[in-house]
């Protein structure tokens, strides 16, 4: 905890020497709003989230470190719809997670990253679980498929995970005060460590990350703010963010429009902040219709 402690102050000083950087700010109407909080007493340090990729109106989250490996569906309201076991998995350190959409089956699948080191190099690798997303919405068990990893360039510390719903390639943001971001092999193996390598820089003390629903451009949150990058690792924008207890979680909405971003704690909100237009996901083009030949 001391530890914690002392890196916070460092940023925060570091934050303080550094010039302002420009951000987007919604208008009046566009503010951020309390989507819902958590009702559930067994969420007490929400770490990751995510947006049901099949599902209206269904949210996931889990649990920081000290747990076990246990993820949580809520609804709209924050209600808890299904407390789900993963079987075969370890909870070291849960810090974050995503969802995509199975190409084949177009069943979802929730991604869970047991990535964080706070000794920065404890771990000789890390690992994410595979889970296919409930059928339905109820206590139970569930399987999943782990994948160790490992860094080209040394063991650190990381609480971002984002996937890219088109090619499905899955990265790691490291949370450090001169952050990375990773990319793992495009096929992934269970059966041997995958290795991470950089492709990106990150900003500093990077909590979370998730790739837009088209792919579009990516965010990564910080304790601060939070910055919309193309997946180039151009710069887009700043969005700032509401205040938080513990600013821990980000993902985007289904339609790509808004980020929701979520804190630790018992209770903890969950707020809905808009997007600039120009960041947002074009709109699907509706078909035009071929004339049926004479």
């Amino acid at each position: 905890m001391g530890e914690v402690v002392i890196r916070m102050l460092a940023v925060v000083a570091a934050l303080c020497l550094l010039p302002a950087a420009p951000a987007w700010a919604a208008p009046d109407d566009e503010r951020p709003q309390r989507l819902f909080t958590f009702k559930d007493a067994g969420i007490t340090e929400s770490s990751g989230l995510a947006v049901s990729p099949t599902r209206d109106d269904v949210y996931y989250t889990h649990n920081d470190s000290a747990d076990t490996p246990t993820f949580y569906a809520v609804d709209g309201e924050g209600r808890t719809l299904g407390t789900f076991q993963v079987r075969g998995a370890e909870a070291r350190d849960w810090e974050a997670m995503a969802a995509t959409r199975d190409p084949e089956s177009g069943r979802g699948v929730l991604w869970f990253a047991d990535i964080g080191d706070n000794l920065d190099g404890a771990w000789p690798d890390i690992s994410v679980y595979k889970v296919m997303e409930p059928r339905t919405l109820g206590d139970a068990t569930l399987p999943a498929t782990r994948y160790r990893f490992r860094y080209a360039d040394g063991a650190r510390n990381a609480e971002g995970v984002m996937v890219h719903p088109k090619t499905g390639r899955l990265y790691v943001v490291s949370k450090e005060f001169a952050g990375s971001v990773y990319a793992a092999p495009k096929r992934l193996r269970a059966d041997r460590v995958n290795v991470l390598r950089k492709v990106a820089n990150a900003p500093l003390m990077a909590t979370d990350a998730a790739y837009a629903p088209d792919g579009s451009s990516y965010v990564i949150r910080t304790y601060f703010s939070a910055t919309l990058y193309r997946p180039s690792g151009e710069q887009i924008t700043r969005v700032t963010m509401p205040e938080l207890e513990q600013a821990e979680s980000i993902t985007y909405t289904r339609d790509g429009s808004a980020l929701l971003t979520g804190s630790e704690g018992a209770r903890s909100p969950v707020y809905r902040v808009p997007i600039p237009e120009s960041a947002r996901p074009s709109p699907t083009p509706t078909p035009t219709p071929t004339p049926t030949p004479v």
